[in-house]
């Protein structure tokens, strides 16, 4: 064998690097199912269903294109193959195959580019990494870009990718419309009515193949969070790109428009649902970036849509991945609030009185999703007020989240959600009381504490906390211009000094009764 080709979960990209040069008689491809992956955190038994169903109509998509393909497939039993990790697997079929050399595309994960260079090393094979094309922006193009900047912002790094691209641009560079980012128009929240007329959900009836990976997924897994009895995710190619084409056409138009609102039990609503399969390499991001502007192009979404859409993928995707690669391995270890509690219970259950975190967890439960809002400005902003170790936070979300990869959940959940990087990702702690939620949904209605309140039995859990926040951290926050108003209101508040010592009592009291997080099914 000249070349062992390893494909990762989530590589599953058909037009990848690796093939560029296959030879069907002289190289192989190798992919594992391994137990490591899906236990190292607690995962959700969805996610693991997803990547094992995903990699396994991979693997038979590759073997009809007469290529050779060694794959190691876990059991429904745990057997001999129990505790073996990811390098045990690849050096025992590698010294096996004895290949002349590994190659791969460069991993989504620093510690599986570790993992798989020091297996090489140990084997004393070359390991040949090469580029991920899926990007728009390589490592190296942005540790460019980086270079010599104070700071990195999003809306800067967005415009060079939308001129470099051509993408709602002009011959000159320009604008499409005259703006770069139409965000204010994009905070809508819904009337006391709710949400009308909303797409259905594209849904797919899973195959042999992915019966049994579930069957495989609750038997070896059954103490793992989530529930598999309404699995209808893409796992192939072909329904990811009709999962693309389900989103432009019914959700694109007023994806825009909603894209900050919530609303009780529609976890979807105007969301495309497409960074779980773009994560995999199922869909490549200009398909989607193309397929959004010709929507614009030709009448059928209106811009403020469309930009929102294409910021995300052209532009956040992107820079958060820049970011990663830019700052690992150091990265992981940051925690600039110097937060250390654990999450409560609750993260992992759903069980809780509070109804705006009870909604996006029972989301998070039920589909391993929610969309941005709830991750950023419920369960992230409640992690962080709770004073989460980032690094914490991070671990629930590569657990529980069906797009999680590490390159791009370390930036999105330590940095941009609890500012465990002291602002290299977000310019400012992204926390708010209980009236941010009420604002942008309709949670506040039916739950037990009022948003109002910040102290006393019915004082909502984030107004207290958001106010014992910022008076823990004021030191810290207070050179930080875009906090100047929320502090300015703190000093008013702690001319109180009597309501001020309640919040912080209070706050004491829901750390010390809160139960913390189970572990492991324990």
């Amino acid at each position: 064998m000249r070349n062992l080709i390893l494909i990762l979960g989530d590589q599953l990209d058909h037009s990848s690097e690796v093939f560029r040069d296959f030879d069907p008689d002289q190289d192989a491809v190798w992919m594992a199912e391994v137990e490591e992956e899906a236990t190292h955190v607690w995962c959700h038994k969805l996610r693991i269903a997803c990547f094992f169903s995903a990699m396994r109509h991979f693997r038979d998509e590759i073997r009809g294109k007469d290529r050779t393909v060694h794959y190691h497939e876990l059991q429904r039993q745990r057997s001999r193959d129990r505790g073996r990790s990811f390098a045990e697997i690849l050096q025992k079929d590698a010294a096996r195959l004895k290949p002349e050399r590994l190659v791969a595309v460069r991993p989504g994960d620093y510690r599986v580019q570790h993992s798989i260079q020091k297996t090489a090393d140990d084997l004393g094979l070359e390991l040949a990494l090469r580029p991920d094309a899926h990007f728009y922006c390589s490592p190296e193009e942005f540790q460019d870009y980086a270079k010599g900047r104070k700071s990195l912002i999003l809306e800067y790094f967005y415009r060079e990718m939308r001129k470099r691209h051509g993408v709602l641009v002009d011959e000159e560079g320009e604008p499409t419309g005259g703006q770069w980012n139409y965000d204010r128009e994009n905070r809508e929240s819904f009337g006391r009515e709710g949400p009308a007329d909303l797409p259905k959900i594209k849904t797919f009836e899973p195959d042999a193949i992915t019966r049994d990976v579930l069957k495989l997924v609750e038997s070896r897994f059954s103490d793992h969070p989530g529930r598999l009895d309404h699995f209808t995710l893409p796992v192939t190619r072909k329904q990811a790109q009709a999962h693309l084409w389900h989103f432009i056409k019914h959700g694109l138009p007023d994806f825009g428009r909603w894209e900050d609102a919530m609303w009780t039990d529609e976890p979807f609503l105007y969301h495309s649902q497409l960074s779980a399969p773009l994560n995999l390499k199922l869909l490549n991001p200009r398909e989607c970036v193309t397929a959004a502007v010709a929507e614009y192009e030709e009448g059928r979404a209106p811009l403020n849509s469309v930009e929102g859409f294409v910021r995300q993928v052209l532009g956040w995707r992107e820079f958060i991945r820049g970011v990663y690669w830019l700052k690992m391995p150091e990265y992981i270890e940051l925690n600039a609030l110097q937060h250390t509690e654990d999450l409560p219970s609750f993260f992992w259950d759903g069980e809780t009185e509070m109804n705006c975190v009870r909604q996006s967890m029972q989301h998070v439960l039920n589909h391993g999703y929610s969309h941005h809002i709830h991750r950023l400005m419920v369960l992230g902003n409640f992690a962080q007020l709770w004073g989460v170790h980032p690094r914490k936070f991070h671990e629930w979300h590569m657990a529980m989240y069906l797009d999680a990869v590490d390159w791009v959940s370390l930036p999105n959940t330590l940095g941009m959600s609890q500012f465990g990087d002291g602002g290299i990702v977000g310019t400012k702690p992204y926390c708010s009381s209980g009236n941010y939620i009420n604002k942008m949904s309709n949670f506040c209605r039916d739950c037990r504490f009022d948003y109002r309140e910040r102290t006393g039995d019915d004082a909502c859990p984030f107004t207290t906390l958001y106010w014992e926040f910022l008076d823990r951290h004021s030191d810290r926050l207070q050179n930080n211009h875009r906090m100047n108003f929320a502090l300015a209101n703190l000093e008013r508040l702690k001319n109180d000094s009597d309501e001020t010592a309640a919040i912080h009592d209070r706050a004491e009291h829901l750390r010390s009764s809160w139960s913390l997080p189970k572990q492991n099914g324990e």
